[in-house]
């Protein structure tokens, strides 16, 4: 057991070093570009690594372990999607952003779990805080920016959320397969639940990124339209709207979120 669990710490080590090339040669290309097209992560920084973050969170949240079963390809396109919805738009194309997820992340990753980061507790107010400190000549640019911002969001929804269809349906005749299937063994059929929770995890960390977001775009709205009255705020009013009612016809069941702000 003891070589082997080496081997696994050489083997994250290399690839921490990987990403972190990765990152560092992404900086040094023409424009900085961290993210491609659509704000999805450059497929040279989107490895299955770095794209486990997402379920880690999860998993350790509620104590479970990772499945040893490869991501198939619809699987990591879910994850690479998953990447472009969850941070705020405040933080989308960010160095220090990606940073912290694809290298920070992985530090700690190889690391006891005394030394992991306590998760970051969900603040309101900043969203607002960027919107309102950036330096703009009329409040039009701040309406439209939150505009802006809520019909990307609408248009990141779908796309996710038929890939995530699909996974749910294949995840279904996996555990059908499983139950007929007299040649599994204790492990495979572990790794399959494993995995079957990891692809429900993302979905319910999508959603609870989406209710905050809900909650961000809202707070700001309000503190322009009392600091800076204007009738953008109607345009305003109806991307919240559009965004909410798309919300909730994808995620039925309420996120539980906690605020701060």
């Amino acid at each position: 057991m003891q070589p082997r669990s080496r081997f696994l710490q050489a083997s994250r080590g290399n690839r921490l070093l990987y990403g972190l090339a990765s990152l560092v040669s992404a900086l040094s290309v023409g424009g900085c570009g961290l993210y491609g097209d659509f704000d999805r992560v450059r497929p040279s920084l989107a490895t299955d690594e770095a794209n486990a973050r997402i379920e880690r969170e999860e998993l350790i949240r509620s104590g479970g372990k990772p499945s040893n079963f490869p991501l198939t390809d619809e699987e990591r396109q879910l994850r690479d999607l998953a990447r472009a919805i969850i941070p705020p738009p405040n933080d989308r194309n960010r160095w220090d952003t990606v940073f912290r997820d694809y290298v920070l992340d992985e530090i700690e990753f190889l690391g006891t779990a005394k030394e992991k980061r306590e998760p970051v507790k969900f603040d309101r107010a900043a969203y607002w805080k960027d919107l309102h400190e950036d330096e703009r000549r009329s409040e039009a640019s701040a309406y439209s920016q939150l505009v802006t911002d809520a019909r990307e969001d609408v248009i990141r929804l779908e796309p996710f959320f038929a890939i995530a269809s699909r996974i749910a349906d294949m995840d279904r005749k996996r555990d059908a397969v499983l139950a007929l299937a007299a040649s599994s063994n204790t492990a495979e059929r572990s790794d399959a639940r494993r995995r079957n929770q990891e692809n429900v995890a993302i979905v319910m960390r999508v959603c609870r990124a989406l209710g905050e977001r809900m909650i961000s775009y809202n707070y700001a709205l309000e503190r322009l339209a009392i600091q800076a009255p204007s009738s953008r705020a109607a345009d305003g009013e109806r991307a919240l709207t559009l965004l909410h009612t798309r919300i909730g016809q994808y995620c039925r069941s309420g996120q539980q979120i906690t605020a701060k702000g």
